[in-house]
Formats: C-alpha cells, structure tokens, sequence
C-alpha cells in the first residue's frame, strides 16, 4: 500500500454568525489575510452533520503567510441561524476546546493583546513541559491558546502565526491516544501528566483535577505546503470527576465554534484504507456518489473526507488537486502532478501574498 502524506494542518473550521465581521477579527490579531478561496454554495454531502437537509453557507479559507502553521475556514450558514453551546464550554469536554497559536514572543504578544483590550483569559504561563503560553477568548466566543514556537515560515517580522494545533476534551485517553497516535501520526508523547495545572486554573473548567498529554509527531511533515502549515501539537483532556458533554450535542456542523481540524494529505484511497483498518470509516466522502473525480470548491478544487474521533470530534482531510497561487493573473497549481512528498518552493507560496484581504 502507499504512503499516506500529510502535510500538516491545513486549517481549523470555525463556525461564526457573520463572516465579513469574525475574518476582521483573525487577520487584525492571527494576520490570516491571504484568501486560498470564498464561495457561497449549498454543503450538500454535509447531510449527515446538518440535520439530514443540505444546508447553505458562505465560507472561506485564509492563511498567515508571515508566520505560517494552519489556515482558519471561517464558515457561515447562510440559510439559518446558527446556534450556540446550550451551556458554558468547559476544558474537558468532547470536541475542540481550543486552538492553538503560535507566537516567537507570547510575552509581547499578550502585551500587544492587552493593548488592545482583547478578553485575556489568563496571563502568561508554562506548561508541564515548561513552554510559555496564556490564553485569549475571541468576541464569539472561542477560545485560543497562543504558544511559544520557534516553528515559522518566512523572515518577515510576525508576532503570531496561525493554527498550531489543538486542545481537546476526550473521555478515553488511550483510545484518543491511539486514534491520534496512528491515524494522524502524533506519536511523540511530549508530556502525560494527572493533577491541577496552574496554567489550567482561570481557564473555564481548568480547576478541576485532570489527566493531560501532549502529543507530537516524530516524523516531520512532508508534502506540497508543509513548509507553511509546519508542525504541530495536539493535546487531549479528561476530566476523570466530571461527566462531559459534546461540545456539539444537539447542534449542526456549521453552528457556532470549532467545528472540525482538518489536515492537508495525498494518498486519500490510502487513509480511507487506514481510517477503516482502525475502525474509524469516513462519514463523509466527497466523491462517493459523485460522477466526476474531483469536488470542486469554487477557486480550488479537490477531494475531501471526513472521520470522528473516539468521541466524535470531527477530522477532515483533504487532498487538493487544484489551488489558486494568483487569484489576480488566474494562476493555479495543479498538485497532482507532483512528488507527493516534495515541499513547493518558497518564493511560489510567497506569490500568494498577491491574495492577500485588507478589509
């Protein structure tokens, strides 16, 4: 069987009430301002996730190019209103809690945070494994842990880069250990520690006795874009004295919030084989029932796929076959053409800084 490549993460999806007001918002303090597409459709092979009915959306994917790591998919329902958590989201329950940022210097960043009268959740603080952080909330209420990283793109000055990972609530440790371990390659147990963590404490739900592991990937990441998508990190919770709630339950994919992580692959015929091999199928798969080979995504087109966690929290990958460089000239890559292994040169992600939204 091939190789399944992952590049990194491609993005983290996030579900917000107005799209042109929460895109402001990321490029003035996560500098997500290249636009890799935007479209208005209807998510039609979203059925499962959106009550049975195809729903309506305007999304669009934008990428730090000063500071790489993943790209958000702001994501807006078009056709309803979306709905938010029917209570408070603690650390610990099932879904994506937080995102992770990364930032050369978090101790200026927080200043610069605080400058702006951002919603600080806690000062800054380290890990177990003695890496500085703190955490922000933004107006929509997601949260996001901004991390100290030595892992950027370019040399261009640059106080964050963008999605670094992931902190997300569990109730099986081994088993999510596990999924993360042998799907997505995160093999490289940075820190597995049982307690009350300082840095945990103002975060909601952070005072509570907690199992935490930080996992990375030995491996580094291969493929077309992972020089801007980089490494990452992703740390599972439980909260053992707790009984936690999805983050999701009773909602749409799409509604308010962290609504998937997805990763950049080639090899899609290969991890749906793997995905199947343990026990987690896709449960949604672009091409299945589809009469052409690739999905088309409006600037971009590709294959895309879906998988849940052990706890449901929901994984897209997806292989990109064509992307816009230059949306201006009409330039655009055709991936599947090339090694699936080889990194694109700098100076040709660079040229998508031509993509780049001021407003």
């Amino acid at each position: 069987m091939k190789k399944v490549v992952i590049s990194g993460i491609q993005q983290i999806g996030i579900g917000v009430a107005d799209l042109r007001d929460a895109w402001k918002w990321y490029r003035e303090n996560f500098g997500v301002n290249i636009r890799v597409f935007e479209e208005k459709a209807s998510a039609g092979l979203m059925k499962n996730y959106t009550g049975g009915e195809v729903r309506s959306r305007h999304a669009a994917m934008a990428l730090n190019l000063r500071g790489g790591g993943g790209g958000f998919e702001i994501w807006q329902y078009t056709d309803r209103v979306p709905k938010s958590p029917k209570f408070d989201i603690n650390l610990g329950d099932l879904g994506i809690f937080a995102v992770k940022i990364k930032s050369k210097n978090v101790s200026a960043a927080w200043e610069k945070f605080r400058e702006r009268k951002l919603d600080l959740l806690t000062d800054v603080r380290k890990d177990p494994d003695g890496v500085e952080h703190f955490f922000i909330k933004d107006p929509f209420e997601n949260v996001f842990q901004v991390v100290s990283s030595k892992s950027f793109f370019g040399k261009r000055k640059s106080l964050t880069g963008a999605a670094y990972g992931a902190v997300i609530g569990v109730t099986d440790m081994d088993k999510a250990m596990k999924f993360y371990n042998n799907v997505l390659g995160y093999d490289h147990i940075i820190y597995n520690e049982t307690g009350r963590f300082d840095d945990f404490k103002s975060v909601p739900g952070g005072d509570k006795e907690m199992r935490r592991v930080l996992l990375h990937h030995s491996a580094e990441r291969k493929g077309g874009f992972s020089r801007i998508f980089g490494e990452s990190y992703i740390e599972l919770v439980s909260v053992p004295s707790e009984k936690p709630r999805r983050i999701f339950k009773d909602r749409y994919w799409g509604d308010l919030g962290f609504i998937h992580l997805c990763y950049d692959i080639r090899g899609m015929k290969e991890m749906k084989e793997l995905c199947e091999g343990e026990g987690h199928p896709f449960t949604v798969d672009s091409l299945s029932g589809h009469d052409q080979d690739v999905f088309d995504m409006g600037e971009a087109a590709g294959h895309f796929a879906y998988v849940e966690d052990p706890d449901g929290t929901l994984i897209e990958f997806v292989e990109a076959h064509k992307l816009p460089i230059v949306k201006k000239l009409g330039i655009s890559l055709n991936m599947m053409k090339r090694d699936p292994e080889k990194a694109l040169p700098n100076w040709l992600i660079k040229a998508m800084r031509f993509n780049k939204v001021r407003k």
